[in-house]
């Protein structure tokens, strides 16, 4: 009734006023227009307020169920890794898979957080986020980081290098700037492994973690590799064996068909499967070394010497050079050593020795010279203690030489009873001279020597009571004194 009657005016008001009226018509549709949308909304916006939100779980991409509240997954996720922790204390542990939500509002909400814990608790691992090691693009084993993948390869090398010259490598490359080398020391100029080594992040289980001393054990131990010998000239097999660190026992394990005793043959083959490790470490150093130059030796003849007799004209003195070597390594063993430079510092002199060329004449000349370096005569020729003393003894000197009295040829030089030490020397002339109780003698039978030849040391071998020459002269066989031919 109220509407017919509002649209009944504005009609009637239209005839009189028909501009006016068309806006005043526009502008009420529009106002109730906006106050309509307006309550729409607010009451759009209170009733999706009152929706319960719930979350899709999904593991991976695959759906695993519907919980009311995303801390029904976080806190289950943070027990299951506090848990694992216990036991794999000090790596950063994390799950292996991926948990994302979807959420959703809905009027009758379907949920069950127990069941989808449950769930959780059988597709959910524990990982670590750890480190691949793949050397020569297979994969060796895994670490708890890089920079325990870094630790363990660095001990690699410090197996064949010290950690100080390691170190001094690694700041010479940063620095690009060659050490000195000083003589007697050597420097690194190069490490490296022999395959590629790569690490790669990667989600990984605790129980394949490897230690860093664990891992180094690995890659030094290596993996079994089929290897043949070939039996070569000489070898036997033990030195065979320890060619390949392995035993005999090994060997004949790894070839059933030897037989105990069994002869090698030479080309023979025999299965020597053996580790090989997974990284060489191949060392360049540079060293340097001061060597010595030996003096030459340069022999000159003199006839004013006798022969068997010479002398040092210049004394040899030995020369030096500075020696700079390329050694290449493999493992701690040398490979190659290569001469890269050499500076002579000192030259040698060389030593000059003259050697006598006169002929020592076998026949003496009938003057006997005094057999001693000085000294007194203790006892003289004739009866003593009940017995006869067939020469004289001297002694009292500083310098124990004993001479030859005068040219000849040695008959006889060696031990003879009471004599001890005994020298014979016979003067082709008739005479003959003997030098007994020695402590050493210095020539030989059959040997020429001339007048004041040191022929031997004083001692006292024999029956003798002191250090003192027994000396005798015989002239055609007869015995002669002494006094009667030498005097000092």
């Amino acid at each position: 009734m109220w509407f017919r009657k509002a649209n009944a005016a504005l009609n009637k008001n239209a005839d009189h006023q028909p501009r006016k009226n068309s806006l005043w018509k526009k502008i009420a549709l529009t106002t109730c227009l906006g106050v309509g949308i307006t309550f729409g909304s607010v009451y759009a916006d209170n009733i999706e307020s009152q929706i319960p939100t719930v979350y899709h779980v999904y593991v991976d991409g695959e759906h695993l169920g519907i919980v009311d509240d995303k801390k029904v997954v976080q806190e289950h996720v943070e027990e299951k890794i506090d848990t694992a922790e216990q036991k794999h204390k000090d790596l950063p542990l994390t799950v292996g898979e991926e948990v994302t939500y979807v959420p959703e509002k809905m009027f009758r909400p379907a949920f069950n957080n127990k069941q989808l814990v449950q769930s959780l608790e059988d597709e959910l691992s524990i990982k670590v986020d750890g480190v691949k090691i793949e050397i020569a693009g297979k994969t060796v084993g895994f670490m708890a980081s890089k920079d325990q993948a870094d630790q363990a390869l660095k001990k690699i090398k410090t197996q064949y290098i010290s950690s100080e010259k390691l170190k001094a490598f690694e700041k010479m490359s940063t620095e690009q700037k060659e050490q000195p080398v000083d003589i007697g020391d050597s420097t690194i100029i190069d490490v490296s492994l022999s395959e590629k080594v790569s690490l790669s992040n990667e989600k990984i289980s605790p129980k394949d973690i490897l230690s860093v001393n664990d891992m180094v054990k690995l890659l030094k131990q290596g993996v079994l590799t089929d290897q043949i010998h070939t039996v070569k000239e000489g070898e036997v097999l033990g030195e065979i064996a320890s060619l390949y660190n392995l035993s005999s026992k090994d060997i004949k394990g790894l070839n059933p068909d030897l037989k105990d005793n069994e002869l090698l043959q030479i080309g023979q083959e025999l299965n020597v499967t053996d580790y090989e490790p997974y990284l060489d470490v191949h060392v360049t150093e540079k060293k340097r070394v001061e060597k010595t130059l030996e003096y030459d030796t340069e022999i000159r003849e003199s006839d004013e010497l006798y022969k068997g007799e010479q002398e040092v004209k210049q004394e040899g003195q030995d020369g030096s050079k500075n020696m700079e070597y390329e050694i290449n390594k493999t493992n701690g063993k040398v490979i190659r050593e290569t001469v890269i430079n050499e500076e002579t510092t000192k030259e040698p002199v060389t030593k000059v020795v003259v050697k006598g060329t006169k002929v020592i004449p076998s026949r003496g000349t009938g003057n006997f010279k005094w057999p001693a370096v000085g000294g007194v005569i203790t006892s003289k020729q004739g009866n003593r203690w009940g017995a006869y003393h067939k020469g004289i003894d001297i002694a009292g000197v500083s310098d124990r030489s004993i001479l030859a009295a005068d040219n000849g040829v040695v008959t006889e030089a060696g031990r003879d009873g009471g004599y001890g030490n005994k020298v014979v020397i016979d003067h082709n002339n008739g005479y003959k001279t003997i030098y007994a109780h020695l402590s050493s003698i210095k020539v030989s039978t059959g040997q020429t020597v001339k007048s004041g030849q040191s022929i031997g040391e004083m001692g006292t071998t024999g029956h003798s009571t002191g250090v003192h020459l027994h000396f005798e002269v015989y002239k055609n066989g007869s015995l002669e004194n002494p006094l009667s031919h030498v005097s000092q």
